[in-house]
Parts: structure tokens; C-alpha cells; sequence
């Protein structure tokens, strides 16, 4: 159904009016901002490094050269530091976040990391970006996709703010592939995670939330035709991990 025509909206395994769906996820992310980088590193067994190194290699910017990023749904700044130190001083790279808890954490890294020069954080939301058409020369989205209560409008988003000959990546959780993988993945998830989040951030019910996301999240081949739909061509996905992970790929032609 196009999201037009939505009135409701997955928040993990529950269906929820999609006017509310932003403020819950909010509040998930409130809840775990200051901790969320350190619980990556738990949940994956640092394998999540692998994977963003994967989407920076596949942004592919070039090295010492004008290059402009937008890493949407990016608070932490993560993605947008890997990217500026692998295309060097020239590079640079605007964070769009809705949480101001987690762009907080943001800019206190870059200021830390010596970036703050060349990375700008904004406070907006995926939906409604606010930048102009044809601004930037790639664009980004790490493990936020699913959080966004209409994915298509975001993606439709993402293409106008690419200039001709852009690239959007995204990073997000998939299905797993592996025979008997898939099991102890299940497992693991439904309850070491919500227990982690517990322990580390005192929060298992976001952490439920987060894993329960994955589950809905659209497979591959429905995500990639999604992001047709959203006017992306060349669009393509390699599998990571065994299926636990999909890094897609679109470029604004």
C-alpha cells in the first residue's frame, strides 16, 4: 500500500497510528543516545565496524577532492567521521538526525576527533529533508531506515537531495540466509539483546523494539524495488554476514 494512503505503521511486532510511530521511535532513541555506539560493539561483536567499512568503501568518495555527504538518520556521526578520513581534507559531510539526544553525541565526538570543521549536524527528519534539490554527491543511511514511519517518502527524499550521478547506500539488518544460523540468530536477539540493553543502558524494552524492527523490516528484493519506485536506478544488494546484514546501493541518474 503506498504510504500515502497508510494510517498505520509497524513499531516492532505492533501496529501503531503512523502519526505516533515518530515519537515512540524518539524515545527508543532518547533512551539509549549516550550508550548506543558501545552497545553496537556488544550486540554485533564489533562486526558492525565490517559493515560500515563495507558501505564507506562502496561511497567510494574521492580521495583529497571536493566531495559532499549527507548521512541521514546519522546522530552518532559514525558513518559520516569513516567517511571524511578516507576522503581526506576536502570532504564533507553534513549528519541529519530527528533526535537532538543523539546529534548531541555527535558533536561532542567531532569536536573531540578535531571534525568539527568539516562536519555539520542538523536536526531533521528523513521525511522532510531540508536541503536543496541536487546538494549532495552521495547520501547515507546506516540501521535507520526501518525507523522512518513512511520509508518510501524518505526514500523519494534521498534521491532529490542527490546531485546527477549520486549514490545512495544503505546499511540495514536482513533476513538471515544461512540454514541453522537463522535459529541461534533468533535466539540470540529475542533475548541476550533486550538483556544487554538492560544491563548496559538500562533499557530492554527499546532493545526489544529494535530487534522486533528487523524482523519487519522489507526483504531485500521489496526494499530494492522500493527504492525504483523513489526514482534510484542501478540499484543493487550484497548480503553481509550471512543475511544478518544488506548493504543496498542506488544511484541518481
Amino acid at each position: 500500500m503506498p504510504d500515502s494512503e497508510r494510517k498505520y505503521a509497524d513499531f516492532g511486532a505492533r501496529q501503531v497510528p503512523l502519526a505516533d510511530k515518530q515519537a515512540l521511535v524518539d524515545d527508543v532513541f532518547r533512551s539509549v543516545a549516550r550508550r548506543y555506539d558501545l552497545m553496537n560493539d556488544l550486540m554485533s561483536f564489533g562486526l558492525h565496524r565490517a559493515w560500515k567499512d563495507a558501505l564507506v568503501t562502496a561511497i567510494h568518495a574521492p580521495k583529497n577532492r571536493p566531495f559532499g555527504l549527507l548521512d541521514i538518520a546519522g546522530g552518532t556521526g559514525d558513518i559520516a567521521m569513516r567517511v571524511v578520513k578516507a576522503a581526506g581534507q576536502e570532504a564533507r559531510a553534513t549528519v541529519c538526525d530527528i533526535n537532538p539526544d543523539m546529534l548531541a553525541v555527535g558533536r561532542d565526538r567531532a569536536a573531540v576527533r578535531g571534525l568539527a570543521d568539516v562536519l555539520t549536524f542538523a536536526e531533521a527528519n528523513a521525511e522532510a529533508l531540508p536541503f536543496a534539490d541536487r546538494s549532495f554527491d552521495a547520501a547515507t543511511i546506516a540501521f535507520g531506515i526501518r525507523n522512518v514511519p513512511r520509508i518510501e517518502v524518505a526514500l523519494a527524499e534521498a534521491h532529490r537531495v542527490l546531485k546527477i550521478g549520486g549514490r545512495f547506500v544503505c546499511l540495514e539488518f536482513s533476513a538471515v540466509t544461512m540454514p541453522g544460523l537463522d535459529t541461534l540468530y533468533d535466539l540470540y536477539s529475542f533475548n541476550v539483546i533486550p538483556a544487554l540493553g538492560r544491563a548496559v543502558v538500562g533499557d530492554a524494552e527499546s532493545y526489544r523494539y529494535l530487534v522486533e524492527s528487523i524482523r519487519r523490516f522489507p526483504k531485500p528484493q521489496v526494499f530494492a524495488e522500493m527504492m525504483r519506485t523513489a526514482g534510484l536506478s542501478r540499484v543493487s544488494h550484497r548480503l553481509m554476514s550471512g543475511g544478518i546484514v544488506a548493504l543496498h546501493s542506488g544511484w541518481r541518474l
